[in-house]
C-alpha cells in the first residue's frame, strides 16, 4: 500500500513491473513506519510509561504488534524483488533462507539479554515483574535442559518471543512470495484456512509444559502474507480508484470509531491472552480499517513530509532487528527500574523521564549500528591480511634462511 498508492487501477503486469523498478530504491513511508512501530513498541513494554497512554492499543483492539508484522511482509517482498531484479530469483531464495538463521542467531541474543538483564536486576535487589526469574531460575536448576529448551524454541524468555514467528516467516517466504505475485487469492485462502485453525494447532507447537507461545505463529502469519500481498498487488489502489472508494473509507472509520469507543468506554477488563496470541478476527478487521485509513494519508503525500522532517524515525527503521533487539533491552531495563522508583504507581514526571531515555537510547543505538557494525567489519577483515603477511614474512625468511645455508 505505502509508496504505490500512485498506480490506481492499471494492469497487473505493468504494476509488477513498476514494484520490481522502484523495490532497489528505500521507501521513505516504509522506513518511517518500521521506526516509529519500533518506538512504540519500547514504550508500550514500559509499564510506567506515559507515552503509551496513547499508543495504539490504548484506544485500539490491535496494538503495534500488527503493524510489526504487516510491515515485515511487506518490507520482504520489497526486498525480495530488488534482490531478484539485480540478481536472480535463486540468490533472493537463499538470501531468505540465511536471514531466517539471522533472525534465529538474534532470538538467541535477545533471550540471552534479558536472561542477563534479569540476573544483573536481581543481583541489585530490583522487583519488577516484568523481569524472566522462572527461566532464570530454571536456567540455574538444570543449566543444560533450560539451554537445550531455548535453542527448540520450547522456552521464549520475555520480549523474545516475538522472533521465533519472524524465522518462521523468513523460512516460507520462498514459497509464498511467487503465490502472492502470481495466485494471490489461492495464498490468501489458504493464510486464512490456517489461521482460522491455528487455535487447535497451538498445542503441536513446542514449549514447556502447558505454557504457549506468546505469539502464535499459525495465526500471526495471516498479517504477514496480508503484507506481502499488498506490496505485490493492486487492490488497495483499484478499490480506492473507484466510485464507490469512499464507502470503503468510510465504513474504515466506522469500524475504527466503534473499536475505540469499545476500548475507551465499555471494555473494563484486560482481554484474555488467546485474544492476541491466537490474533482474533476482531484485531484483524480493526487493524486492516486502520491500515485503510493510514494508507489514504500516503496517498496525500503526508507521511512522506512527515518522514522527511523525522529522519531519525527512519533511521530507526532501516536498523530494525537490531533495533528491536537493543529495544528489548532498553524496555526492560527502564520498566524495571521505573517500577523500583514508583513502587508500580503511575508517575507522571518520573513516567515521562523513562520514555524520554528509552527513545533517546534507541536513536542512539541506530546512529551507532553502522559506523559499529563497519569498524567489526574493517577489524575482521584486517585479521585475515595480517595472517596472511605474518605468513608471507615467515615464507621469505625461511627462503633466506636456506639461501643463506646453501
Amino acid at each position: 500500500m505505502l509508496a504505490t498508492t500512485h498506480l490506481a487501477c492499471v494492469p497487473h503486469e505493468v504494476v509488477l513491473a513498476t514494484l520490481m523498478q522502484t523495490s532497489q530504491h528505500r521507501l521513505v513511508e516504509l522506513d518511517f513506519f518500521r521506526g516509529l512501530v519500533l518506538l512504540i513498541i519500547v514504550v508500550d513494554h514500559i509499564g510506567g510509561s506515559i507515552l503509551s497512554r496513547f499508543t495504539l492499543h490504548a484506544w485500539a483492539l490491535c496494538d503495534a504488534a500488527e503493524v510489526f508484522v504487516f510491515l515485515g511482509g511487506f518490507a520482504t517482498a520489497t526486498a525480495y524483488a530488488a534482490l531478484a531484479e539485480r540478481r536472480t530469483d535463486a540468490i533472493a531464495r537463499n538470501r531468505f533462507l540465511k536471514r531466517s538463521l539471522e533472525i534465529y542467531r538474534a532470538f538467541l541474543v535477545t533471550a540471552g539479554l534479558m536472561l542477563l538483564v534479569s540476573a544483573m536486576m536481581v543481583a541489585f535487589s530490583v522487583d519488577a515483574p516484568n523481569l524472566a526469574t522462572n527461566d532464570l531460575d530454571d536456567l540455574i536448576n538444570a543449566p543444560l535442559a533450560s539451554l537445550g529448551d531455548i535453542l527448540l524454541f520450547r522456552r521464549q524468555p520475555y520480549l523474545a518471543s516475538v522472533l521465533p514467528m519472524y524465522a518462521f516467516f523468513a523460512l516460507m517466504v520462498p514459497v509464498v512470495l511467487p503465490l502472492a505475485r502470481g495466485k494471490p487469492w489461492l495464498l490468501l485462502a489458504g493464510s486464512v484456512a490456517l489461521w482460522a485453525g491455528a487455535p487447535h494447532l497451538a498445542g503441536w507447537l513446542p514449549g514447556v509444559g502447558n505454557t504457549p507461545w506468546d505469539f502464535n505463529p499459525l495465526a500471526w502469519q495471516l498479517m504477514f502474507v496480508v503484507g506481502l500481498i499488498a506490496r505485490c498487488q493492486p487492490v488497495w489502489q483499484r478499490v480506492a480508484a473507484c466510485r464507490w472508494g469512499w464507502i470503503v473509507t468510510l465504513l474504515a472509520a466506522g469500524v475504527v470509531g466503534a473499536a475505540a469507543y469499545y476500548k475507551l468506554a465499555i471494555a473494563t477488563a484486560p482481554l484474555a491472552p488467546g485474544f492476541k496470541q491466537n490474533l482474533m478476527w476482531l484485531r484483524v478487521l480493526n487493524f486492516l480499517a486502520i491500515a485503510w485509513l493510514v494508507a489514504t494519508l500516503v496517498r496525500f503525500g503526508w507521511t512522506g513530509k512527515i518522514a522527511q522532517r523525522l529522519p531519525w524515525i527512519s533511521l530507526i527503521g532501516r536498523k530494525g532487528l537490531v533495533c528491536f533487539v537493543a529495544g528489548t533491552v532498553i524496555s526492560l531495563v527502564v520498566d524495571s527500574l521505573l517500577y523500583q522508583a514508583t513502587d508500580g504507581l503511575l508517575d507522571v514526571p518520573l513516567g515521562l523521564a523513562a520514555d524520554a531515555i528509552a527513545v533517546v537510547s534507541l536513536m542512539l543505538v541506530a546512529w551507532a549500528a553502522e559506523p559499529v557494525s563497519r569498524f567489526i567489519a574493517s577489524c575482521a577483515s584486517r585479521r585475515p591480511a595480517r595472517a596472511r603477511g605474518i605468513a608471507n614474512l615467515a615464507r621469505a625468511s625461511g627462503t633466506a634462511r636456506a639461501n643463506r645455508y646453501d
